[in-house]
C-alpha cells in the first residue's frame, strides 16, 4: 500500500493501524491527514506514546491526553476520578479523532486504560467511545519499557494481568477492528545494499552477505570521524562522551537556558521529550545537531554541524553545516496545541551536542552519517532502529556489535506477516469502492466530526472562528512577515500557517507570485525544474516528485514549489 491509498482509507473514518518500515513515510501520511482535517475545520487529538515522539509531531503524550499520567493500573475509583476531571472530560468529550504515534512503545494495558476512559467520558460502549483511532508505528522498532511498581501490587485493577507486552495484544486492538495500512514505500534510504541489510534484519534472515556489509563498515574507535554522531544504547555512555568532548575544547562555555510557558505538569513532560536540553552548553568547535525542521534556514532535525562562533550582536551561535553553509541559529519553539491554542511552549536554541545520542532519542531523525556502537545492545530492535536512522551504508561506522544487535523479536516477525496480509486484504476490499462511494464516506465522516464540507465557506459551529484566524494570518502576511514569523506571533505551528496561506491563495486574497519572498534561495533556483517534474510526471502528488529527485528536496519544499505553480 502507498501513502495515497492509506490516506484515502483514513478519510473514510475507519479505525486505522498505519505501519511500515522506517522511512516509509508514516509521519508524512499522518501530517497530510491532519492538514486535510484542518482544512475542513476539524481538530484531531494528536498524541504519542513517548514525550520524544510527541515533540516530533507537535502533540502531547497519550498519558497526558487521557489523564492516566504515570498509572500502570486503573481501578474503578481511578476511572471515575479521571473521567470527571474537567480538563479530561472536555478534551475527550469533544474528540472525534485520536492519533497515537509510536504505538510500538505503548503497553497493552495503557491502550486498555485509554479505551476505558474514552468509553466512560463518551458514555458509549463502542471501542474508544466511538472515536476514530489511528495507531501509527512499527513493532519492529523499540518495544515498551515495562516498569513494575511494588506499591501497586495490592491495588484493585479493572483488567486481568496477562503476560503480554505489545499494544496489539490488548483486547481493544481486536475489538476496534483496525484497518491495517502497511506502507511499502521507502523515502529515507536509496542505497540498495543498506535496504537489503535492513530487510534481512527485519525478516530475521540476517546472513553472511549482510554481515559482510556490516563488517566492511566496522572501524577502530581511534579512527572514527569526529563530525559524525555516535549512537549508543545507554544514556550513561552518551553523557560521558558529550561531557568529555566538550571539556576537551579550549575556551569558556556558553549557557543557553530553555524558556517555558504553560502548565507545570505539561511542561515537565515536554522537557523530557525535547531533543534540545533544558540547559544547553556550547563552545566554539562543539559538534552539534539541529533538533528541529526549518527548511527556510536550510536545516532539518538531524542536520549536523560545528559551532563556528557566536554573534557579537545577539550572542547566538553560528553553526557551519556539512555543505559549508553558515547558519545564525535563533531560538525555536516547541508547542503543544489544543483547540487551536498553545497549551505549552518551550523556547530553546534548536541544537544539542552531537558527539553522542541514544538510539531511543534517534527515533524520528534522519542522518547522513553515524558512528554506531551495538556492543551493549540489550533489546530486540535496537540495532535495527540505529542502522535505519542513516540514509546510506557508506555513512555508517560500526564500533562493535553483539549477538543481539541484528535480531528482531520472533513474535513481532510473525505478527508483522499477519499485518502485511491484512493490509493486502484491506487494499483489495477498498479497491472495490467507486470514487462516488469514497466521496460519500468522506463527506459522512466530515459531517460526523462537525466539520466543514465546503472549505471555502464556514458552515460549522465555529462560524466566527475560521474567517478570523485566516484574516489574522492575512494581516500579518501583508505586513511582510514570513511563515515562521507569523507562526511565532500567533502561537501556531508553521504547518498550520502554511495551510492558511494555501487557503488564502485559493480565495485570491494572496497573490501566488508573492510566495517568492518566503522561498529559500536554493529552492528558488530550481523552481522551473521542479515544476517541470510535476508536469512531466502528470501528477500533483508530492511523493512521485520526491522520488524523482531521490529526496533532494524535502516535502515542505516541494509543497511550496507546488503552491507556486499556476
Amino acid at each position: 500500500m502507498n501513502q495515497t491509498q492509506a490516506l484515502k482509507i483514513l478519510k473514510t473514518g475507519a479505525n486505522v493501524f498505519l505501519t511500515g518500515e522506517p522511512g516509509s513515510g508514516k509521519t508524512y501520511a499522518i501530517n497530510q491527514y491532519v492538514a486535510y482535517l484542518h482544512s475542513h475545520g476539524i481538530e484531531p487529538a494528536i498524541t504519542a506514546s513517548t514525550g520524544i515522539a510527541a515533540t516530533h509531531i507537535g502533540g502531547m503524550t497519550i498519558h497526558s491526553w487521557s489523564g492516566i499520567g504515570i498509572k500502570s493500573k486503573l481501578s474503578k475509583t481511578d476511572l471515575n476520578k479521571i473521567a470527571t476531571n474537567d480538563y479530561v472530560k472536555k478534551r475527550v468529550g469533544k474528540a472525534k479523532i485520536l492519533i497515537i504515534d509510536e504505538i510500538s512503545m505503548l503497553p497493552p494495558q495503557t491502550l486498555q486504560m485509554v479505551d476505558a476512559i474514552c468509553k466512560e467520558v463518551k458514555k458509549s460502549p463502542e471501542p474508544f467511545g466511538g472515536i476514530q483511532v489511528v495507531l501509527v508505528g512499527d513493532f519492529f522498532q523499540l518495544p515498551p519499557v515495562v516498569r513494575k511498581s511494588f506499591n501497586e501490587e495490592s491495588q484493585e485493577n479493572l483488567f486481568e494481568e496477562t503476560p503480554v507486552r505489545f499494544a496489539y495484544d490488548a483486547p481493544v486492538f481486536k475489538q476496534a477492528e483496525f484497518v491495517t495500512s502497511y506502507i511499502t514505500e521507502q523515502h529515507r534510504q536509496d542505497d540498495k545494499e543498506l535496504v537489503s541489510v535492513l530487510s534481512k534484519i527485519r525478516s530475521n534472515s540476517f546472513d553472511e552477505l549482510s554481515l559482510g556489509h556490516i563488517k566492511k563498515r566496522k572501524i577502530d574507535s581511534l579512527k572514527v570521524p569526529g563530525y559524525a554522531p555516535k549512537l549508543y544504547s545507554h544514556n550513561v555512555d552518551v553523557d560521558i562522551v558529550n561531557d568529555r568532548m566538550l571539556a576537551k575544547i579550549p575556551g569558556n562555555e556558553r549557557l543557553f537556558k530553555m524558556a517555558a510557558k504553560g502548565h507545570e505538569g505539561l511542561i515537565n513532560v515536554m522537557k523530557k521529550g525535547c531533543l534540545s536540553p533544558e540547559n544547553l552548553y556550547l563552545k566554539t568547535g562543539a559538534s552539534v545537531m539541529f533538533t528541529k525542521n526549518n527548511t527556510k534556514e536550510g536545516f532539518v532535525n538531524g542536520t549536523l554541524g560545528i559551532v563556528e562562533g557566536f554573534s557579537k550582536e545577539t550572542k547566538l551561535p553560528i553553526v557551519k553545516i556539512r555543505n559549508g553553509r553558515k547558519i545564525k541559529v535563533s531560538p525555536a519553539d516547541w508547542t503543544v496545541e489544543e483547540d487551536g491554542k498553545v497549551r505549552g511552549k518551550l523556547t530553546q536554541i534548536p541544537l544539542r551536542l552531537a558527539w553522542a545520542i541514544t538510539v531511543h532519542k534517534s527515533q524520528g531523525i534522519s542522518l547522513d552519517e553515524a558512528v554506531i556502537d551495538l556492543s551493549k545492545v540489550f533489546e530486540f530492535g535496537q540495532g535495527y532502529v540505529a542502522i535505519s536512522r542513516v540514509r546510506r551504508l557508506s555513512g555508517i561506522y560500526i564500533l562493535g556489535f553483539n549477538d543481539m544487535a541484528f535480531r528482531v523479536d520472533p513474535e513481532v516477525l510473525q505478527k508483522d506477516k499477519e499485518f502485511f496480509a491484512q493490509s493486502t486484504d484491506a487494499q483489495t476490499v477498498y479497491s472495490r469502492f467507486s470514487e462516488n462511494e469514497f466521496e460519500k464516506m468522506r463527506k459522512d465522516f466530515i459531517v460526523f466530526c462537525d466539520g466543514e464540507l465546503d472549505t471555502s465557506s464556514v458552515v460549522s459551529k465555529d462560524h466566527e472562528k475560521k474567517p478570523a484566524t485566516y484574516d489574522e494570518t492575512l494581516k500579518l502576511w501583508k505586513e511582510g512577515k514570513d511563515i515562521a514569523q507569523i507562526a511565532k506571533i500567533r502561537n501556531l505551528s508553521e504547518g498550520t500557517i502554511l495551510g492558511h496561506v494555501a487557503n488564502l491563495i485559493e480565495k485570491g486574497k494572496i497573490d501566488r507570485a508573492d510566495l517568492v519572498r518566503v522561498v529559500p534561495p536554493n529552492l528558488s533556483r530550481d523552481l522551473s525544474k521542479i515544476h517541470a517534474a510535476f508536469k512531466n510526471l502528470g501528477t500533483d502528488k508530492l511523493s512521485p516528485v520526491f522520488n524523482h529527485f531521490q529526496g533532494r528536496y524535502s516535502y515542505d519544499e516541494l509543497k511550496l514549489a507546488r503552491m507556486m505553480m499556476e
